[in-house]
């Protein structure tokens, strides 16, 4: 069957090859560094059949709203918070997702961040910029080793699970977690809430963004942690209190966090936590691999496509 010609698709990510989705219709790319405005996106948007976004769009009624030819939305993103589904349902759309292209390498940067943060990496790189700060004593820029510890995990699902089974050689003591099910033959021991936060050395958060979850990590659960515990989230800002986890690394109680993700995301400049040495924040870059943004790109466009000439998704979140 011949391409439709006649499609208009708006693509919000900067930078990605979408030449494909040219053969379908007029593509609008957004191409400044950074993300449209509310206030644009509803501008660009409101003659389109398609729209390629990511997690850092919010589709809500408003933006609907104001795109009446909308058809399609393909997300490039595994997460899909930041779309109103049941106002997505009332309308007809269909909605692509990305699942399962980012599992193996988020779980590799969830390692990474871990080493980096226990073994204060950033800190000791930014030290050595002046020798005076690397002048050899006892204890120069040590950090807290992962063998003989407890690892627990809020939330295994396909990321923890595989960040689980790259930190097994490592030969902590016990892995520990809590889910909202319990896993067949896992390596980790299912413990409550209050346990993993009391048991843990290191805390590792990919559990989803829900609204049992939100704010899930506050002052008094960090109160609860195991003083000189580290904590590190690769799952959403919202699941901690960003004010909370401040406080906690300043004053000490926490030996160290790292944080792939915040709330807000990004933060603003002079954010007090971006003052920590004891912190470690990166802006939410646990997929940022070619192979894994290249074939997200290539299934949010398959996934367009498909929608807009009535094959079925290839990754379908709404069909």
């Amino acid at each position: 069957m011949a391409a439709n010609k006649n499609f208009k698709i708006l693509v919000t990510v900067t930078g990605l090859p979408v030449d494909r989705l040219r053969e379908f219709g007029t593509v609008v790319q957004w191409n400044e560094l950074g993300n449209p405005t509310s206030q644009e996106l509803l501008e660009l948007v409101k003659d389109c059949d398609a729209l390629f976004c990511h997690g850092s769009n919010k589709i809500d009624k408003e933006l609907l709203d104001a795109a009446p030819k909308l058809k399609v939305i393909g997300t490039y993103s595994v997460g899909y918070n930041h779309i109103d589904l049941e106002e997505c349902k009332k309308r007809g759309l269909k909605i692509g997702y990305t699942p399962g292209e980012t599992t193996e390498v988020a779980a590799e940067f969830g390692v990474g961040l871990l080493l980096a943060t226990a073994r204060r990496i950033p800190e000791a790189n930014e030290a050595s910029k002046d020798p005076v700060n690397v002048r050899f004593h006892g204890y120069l820029m040590s950090g807290k080793q992962i063998m003989d510890t407890t690892i627990g995990f809020f939330g295994l699902g396909a990321i923890g699970s595989s960040m689980l089974e790259k930190l097994a050689p490592f030969r902590p003591a016990r892995f520990i977690y809590h889910n909202r099910s319990r896993k067949e033959n896992c390596l980790a021991e299912y413990v409550s809430f209050d346990e993993l936060v009391k048991e843990s050395d290191f805390l590792i958060v990919t559990a989803a963004l829900t609204p049992e979850t939100t704010g899930k990590f506050d002052k008094d659960v960090f109160a609860k942690m195991k003083k000189g515990a580290i904590f590190v989230n690769i799952s959403r800002g919202p699941l901690v209190k960003t004010e909370d986890i401040y406080d906690a690394l300043k004053s000490g109680h926490l030996e160290a966090a790292g944080l792939d993700v915040t709330d807000p995301e990004p933060l603003p400049k002079g954010h007090p936590l971006l003052a920590l040495k004891n912190c470690i924040v990166t802006p939410h870059i646990a997929s940022a691999t070619y192979r894994a943004r290249n074939r997200m790109n290539d299934l949010t466009i398959a996934n367009i496509i498909n929608g807009l000439t009535g094959k079925p998704m290839l990754a379908p979140l709404l069909e």
